[in-house]
């Protein structure tokens, strides 16, 4: 009688277990989606302020068109984060092209509109970076969990696909360090 009462509380506790540790799953893709749909927002955000700087007539012809061309192209691609990856590096690229130096950036901040537009792009150019390192950390937990045993053996994950992290270059250029 002993026995079957231990068994039945330990198989009770392995059931707690089990359900806290989906719950605990649910709430990591959670904060993946959430943080995917933030770092979607900033990242249509940086494309949208660097298409409004190259159309500005702050810029060159020539850093206009090659600003321009990489906004629109990150523009295009709006899913996932992981399938942007390339469009918004090369965006970063032309970002740091056309802009990146010192020289490029105080020559923007030389005029009212350039500030204005200079600042809304070093504020997206951050708010970027850190949008994708909180994105990051929220798929390497959420990947950590999802590799123990008793969450692969049980299915806890169900069907949902497993999370992928961004690699992308999203530095910011050396000119808007401080701003």
């Amino acid at each position: 009688m002993w026995v079957a009462i231990g068994i039945v509380v330990v198989l009770a506790l392995f059931g707690v277990y089990l359900a806290s540790t989906a719950g605990r799953l649910d709430r990591l893709h959670h904060r993946v989606d959430t943080a995917c749909a933030s770092l979607n927002a900033q990242l249509l955000r940086r494309s949208t302020i660097a298409f409004e700087l190259a159309m500005s007539g702050e810029l060159d012809p020539a850093a206009s068109l090659v600003l321009a061309d990489a906004a629109i192209r990150a523009q295009e691609n709006d899913g996932d984060p992981v399938d942007r990856a390339q469009p918004e590096s090369d965006l970063t690229k032309a970002i740091i092209a056309t802009i990146g130096s010192r020289e490029a950036v105080d020559l923007l901040f030389a005029t009212e509109s350039g500030t204005t537009l200079g600042n809304q792009l070093s504020s997206a150019l951050h708010r970027t970076a850190i949008s994708r390192r909180f994105y990051n950390d929220a798929v390497r937990a959420c990947r950590a969990v999802r590799r123990q045993h008793l969450v692969r053996w049980f299915s806890l994950a169900g069907h949902t696909p497993m999370p992928q992290t961004v690699e992308m270059d999203d530095e910011v250029p050396s000119g808007f360090e401080g701003r």
